[in-house]
């Protein structure tokens, strides 16, 4: 393409846009990522056929026909969901190549068309013949659910138009292509404008359509940020390739809380949903071994437990090794300072390991508590009780601050069968009318020095 008044630079990595060419994008600081892209008119799309739209006093539209959700059967994909998919929503699924999205999409779609009739599933990366192979290895055969190979963005649209399926699955929206766009499909213009369109055409059909995105190296969906601001819910589906778990979080959600998490197990038949994670995550809890105790977290609407892991040992290099795995890695090092300013643990000569049981990770600051509990239990080699349970935000000056939620995370570890719990003083005041007292003892603390010594004698 020459150059000239008909085109732009655009970087194919951040959206970045510029009149020339340039090495390096001075946005993302990605080197040769600006391509040359013809200048696209804005487009219009219509939301509705009816004539112009009229502005409505907010008391008076109507919002009973609306309530209705499409409940999939899979309790840990409506929760995240927030309790089912609203009519004429667009959901992005993101996640590592061979995660399993397209698996749980195609259970979901069969489940779907089962209950509610139509739903059309647009493979747009593998042929009929091979998703029939995967459906038949899943039991998801049902008649309603139809199949279609397609990668042209107006014959998708015309598909939707003809058949006004209740539900659609677009797989993925990296290899969509709209002929009306010079550049190549999966770059910045291909995937923004055919977002766009797919949402357009969702909130005028009225119909609830799931596209599937790629993430890049460091993790995120592929394409511009803006793709995330356009939908309606982003669904992540994160979990290591060789370890059967899979994690399903929701990061945006406009119709239900974010931070949301279901937990599934794969298996040959595809993605078994986890009703309990917290007795699947300690089922393998070793007892009267240092370094471990069990914390509970919080995760979008439920509380989780979950089994922190630390192993100190002396270390034979200059600069000693901090590895952590599942949590956050600068908060295990600010814990690690407050162990050696406050407490007096010389940790310099050692290398320190802390890591989450199971595969999960976990970022919320409750998880100090249990993390410098550990490190102490292990560099002294004293086992905690195994029916210990511990949580709380830890400040620089070594004081264990409140929490969130703290009672049902106290409810969570009473269930599960566990005795004591050290947690912030400062929470107690909302245990007055706990159930559970005669059998279960709560113990406030202020500082790290007092919970590590009720820890560890």
């Amino acid at each position: 393409m020459a150059k000239g008044e008909g085109s732009i630079f655009r970087c194919q990595q951040c959206g970045y846009e510029s009149f020339r060419w340039l090495g390096r994008c001075p946005d993302c600081g990605g080197w040769n990522t600006l391509i040359e892209e013809a200048v696209q008119g804005d487009k219009k799309y219509a939301l509705s056929s009816g004539g112009p739209s009229i502005p409505l006093p907010l008391s008076k539209i109507d919002t009973e026909g609306n309530q209705t959700r499409y409940k999939t059967g899979m309790v840990e994909f409506d929760r995240v969901l927030g309790g089912g998919i609203v009519p004429g929503s667009l959901i992005l699924v993101g996640g590592e190549p061979g995660i399993g999205k397209s698996t749980l999409l195609l259970q979901i779609a069969n489940l779907l068309s089962s209950r509610y009739g139509t739903v059309l599933y647009i493979s747009a990366e593998e042929s009929p013949y091979q998703i029939k192979l995967r459906a038949s290895r899943l039991g998801a055969l049902s008649e309603d659910l139809l199949l279609v190979s397609e990668t042209n963005l107006s014959a998708i649209s015309q598909h939707i138009s003809d058949i006004k399926p209740k539900i659609v699955i677009v797989d993925s929206i990296q290899t969509i292509n709209d002929y009306e766009i010079t550049s190549a499909p999966g770059s910045i213009s291909q995937v923004r404008e055919c977002t766009a369109q797919l949402m357009h055409l969702a909130k005028k059909e009225e119909t609830s359509l799931f596209i599937v995105g790629h993430v890049t190296k460091g993790g995120i969906l592929a394409g511009p940020k803006v793709l995330e601001h356009i939908v309606d819910t982003v669904l992540y589906l994160e979990g290591e390739r060789y370890n059967v778990y899979r994690i399903l979080r929701s990061v945006k959600n406009r119709f239900g809380s974010t931070n949301e998490l279901g937990i599934f197990k794969m298996e040959e038949k595809g993605l078994i949903e986890v009703l309990n994670p917290s007795e699947l995550l300690l089922s393998e809890k070793p007892n009267q071994i240092s370094g471990s105790l069990v914390t509970a977290t919080f995760e979008g609407s439920r509380p989780i437990l979950v089994e922190v892991q630390a192993l100190v040992s002396y270390s034979s290099l200059g600069i000693p090794r901090r590895i952590a795995t599942g949590v956050d890695y600068n908060r295990v090092l600010l814990n690690l300072a407050v162990l050696e300013k406050r407490m007096g643990y010389s940790l310099q000569s050692q290398d320190v390991y802390v890591s989450i049981a199971g595969g999960i990770k976990v970022g919320e600051p409750a998880l100090d508590l249990a993390i410098i509990m550990t490190v102490a239990s292990s560099f002294k080699d004293i086992s905690l009780d195994p029916t210990l349970v511990g949580f709380g935000e830890v400040g620089l000056a070594g004081e264990v601050r409140m929490v969130s939620h703290a009672e049902r995370r106290i409810q969570e570890a009473w269930k599960m069968g566990f005795k004591r719990c050290i947690l912030p003083q400062g929470n107690l005041k909302n245990f007055n009318s706990f159930p559970s007292k005669k059998d279960f003892k709560i113990i406030g603390v202020r500082t790290v020095q007092e919970a590590i010594n009720l820890a560890l004698n």
